[in-house]
């Protein structure tokens, strides 16, 4: 999804009508009634690293106007005012720079790497893609996981989640919604 449509945190959401045509490019999508919630309660006892990450996610905004957006979309199709034109869709989409798909090489070959027991190899082009698209918290969740599955601080990688995720704000973890 990353390379295709520039997907670079989840959960995204994507409009393709029936004739394959994008009719809203990638965009947070948050379902109201499915997907993870964040666990309410007492975090005291808690290993203070999960704590810190119990605390921040319950900051990130969620926009609960997607959904709706998106039944209205599937009722009415082109004639939803949530349905953009092909011009709108490619004013709204994000210009993806050489270094974006140098990126997503370095990830697709520190993944097969990692696959193949090559740890050290694959950890070098994992930096080198959070290097060169800082941005995408596909990359980093994906490299923080397979040395850490808690995405906790570790000696292969700069950052983890907490600390990158306090470094720009909960509240901008996800871009706002633009309906």
């Amino acid at each position: 999804m990353d390379e295709l449509f520039g997907v670079v945190n989840v959960p995204t959401g994507i409009w393709i009508d029936e004739d394959g045509t994008i009719v809203r490019p990638p965009e947070p999508a948050f379902p109201k009634k499915v997907g993870f919630r964040v666990p309410s309660g007492d975090i005291a006892g808690l290993d203070p690293y999960i704590a810190g990450m119990l605390e921040e996610t319950r900051k990130i905004a969620r926009d609960d106007r997607y959904e709706p957006a998106l039944r209205d979309w599937v009722q009415n199709g082109a004639e939803s005012r949530y349905a953009l034109s092909p011009d709108e869709v490619v004013a709204r989409s994000r210009p993806r720079p050489g270094e974006v798909g140098l990126a997503a090489a370095h990830f697709e070959l520190a993944q097969h790497l990692w696959r193949q027991g090559t740890r050290d190899d694959a950890i070098r082009h994992f930096r080198e893609a959070h290097r060169l698209q800082p941005d995408n918290w596909t990359y980093k969740r994906q490299a923080w996981s397979f040395v850490n599955p808690v995405q906790a601080p570790s000696q292969e990688f700069e950052g983890d989640w907490l600390s990158d995720v306090r470094g720009i704000g909960a509240e901008n973890y996800y871009p706002p919604l633009d309906l």
